[in-house]
């Protein structure tokens, strides 16, 4: 009995000591047949291209890189293209403009093809009226610009002379040796420029030397792209990688459909524009009624802004010619047109064609303008409309391609 005691008590002791000793981990393994090693890793992950691999940064952070770095590099590429074309700008814009062009007159070219006239011969005949309509346009506006000019200057004269009548006897009360010595300044000033003016002239010359090239190169490329754009769109996407090239054509066919109706519905708005504020202005007898049509036409080409500042134009001719009672009729005359375009044309037209908001356009004209002056201003808003029919055609075609390989 005592023995069986002393043996209970040995194997209860034996029991404290191994529980007391730390534990082999190596024998673990070995008895359980599990490498330490291949324990799973249990901090959280993320899924990066199909493979989950842990994450040491926050989710946000990770995901604001990869914007950046993307977005980094897309500004990087935008720079360097727009620094290459302002280097080629004297082919960089007549393209463009022949582009604009184009989107234009490819109806008529259609109509007359499907008429069964050969494409080369219906692109000559659109390019050659199209050449006869501007010619005959600047061609009224120098005539009527030699016939009514005299009669401006002589308004001038009027103008200049009550001036100087009501400096004379009005408020200010100035002699006429105030006033001639102020005119002997003005005549001064003018005759230290002559250098300058020379240097201008110069320039004037040269930079016309540029826009008679110009005008060549819109020519010819408007012929050509209204013969055989679609081989010459063809060649374009053939340059491309074999992946990108579905969806770079069909792009580019969505961004052809938005700058045609960007452009048809720009003409529908610079005309209306151009024959309302010409007819008030021949309405209130203001000169050169034709030749401010004509430019307020081809300001309106800049959207929101172009119109209403040639506009100013006609103001400021009523004011010379006729007074500021005439002046201010005129100036109500072209708010009055801006506003019928800014409530009906432009909602209609713009928003529903284009489908671009007007605070995208203002934004879109400004930019332009602090970027590339005039021809900024000029196409910017196109730009803006294809870049938004675009993203749209894109967004659109991944989330139809994404819909099937989540079923």
């Amino acid at each position: 009995m005592l023995g069986a005691l002393g043996r209970l008590l040995d194997g209860r002791r034996t029991e404290g000591r191994e529980a007391a000793d730390p534990v082999d981990a190596d024998a673990l393994d070995d008895a359980s047949g599990v490498v330490a090693d291949e324990v799973p890793d249990q901090s959280p992950a993320v899924s990066v291209g199909g493979a989950v691999t842990p994450r040491h940064v926050p989710y946000g952070l990770e995901l604001a890189a990869g914007w950046s770095w993307r977005l980094l590099i897309i500004g990087v590429a935008g720079y360097v293209v727009y620094r290459i074309l302002s280097y080629f700008a004297e082919i960089a814009v007549p393209i463009a403009i022949a582009v604009l062009v184009t989107a234009l007159l490819v109806p008529f070219v259609d109509l007359l093809v499907r008429a069964r006239v050969p494409r080369v011969a219906a692109a000559l005949v659109v390019v050659l009226g199209f050449v006869a309509v501007v010619v005959a346009a600047l061609t009224l506006v120098g005539r009527q610009v030699s016939t009514q000019v005299g009669q401006l200057r002589d308004s001038v004269v009027t103008g200049i002379g009550q001036v100087q009548d009501w400096a004379r006897n009005g408020p200010l009360g100035l002699t006429d040796a105030q006033l001639q010595s102020f005119g002997d300044r003005v005549v001064q000033s003018l005759q230290n420029q002559d250098g300058q003016v020379v240097t201008r002239v110069t320039e004037v010359g040269a930079t016309l030397t540029h826009v008679g090239a110009g005008v060549f190169i819109v020519l010819f490329g408007t012929y050509f792209f209204l013969y055989e754009g679609g081989r010459i769109w063809t060649w374009l996407v053939g340059l491309a990688p074999r992946e990108a090239r579905t969806y770079l054509d069909s792009s580019g066919r969505v961004a052809w459909v938005s700058l045609t109706a960007f452009t048809r519905a720009t003409v529908v708005v610079a005309l209306t524009d151009a024959v309302g504020i010409a007819v008030m202005a021949w309405i209130l007898g203001v000169p050169l009624a034709f030749a401010i049509g004509v430019l307020v036409f081809i300001g309106a080409f800049i959207p929101i802004v172009g119109a209403f500042v040639s506009g100013l134009v006609a103001v400021l001719v009523a004011l010379v010619d006729q007074g500021p009672v005439t002046a201010l009729l005129m100036l109500l005359s072209v708010i009055v047109v801006q506003q019928i375009e800014a409530h009906v044309l432009q909602p209609f037209l713009m928003g529903r064609l284009v489908a671009v908001h007007p605070l995208a356009i203002i934004l879109a004209v400004a930019a332009g303008i602090a970027v590339s002056g005039i021809v900024g201003a000029l196409v910017a808003v196109p730009i803006a409309a294809c870049l938004n029919a675009v993203v749209k055609h894109l967004a659109s075609r991944a989330h139809a391609e994404s819909g099937p390989a989540r079923a």
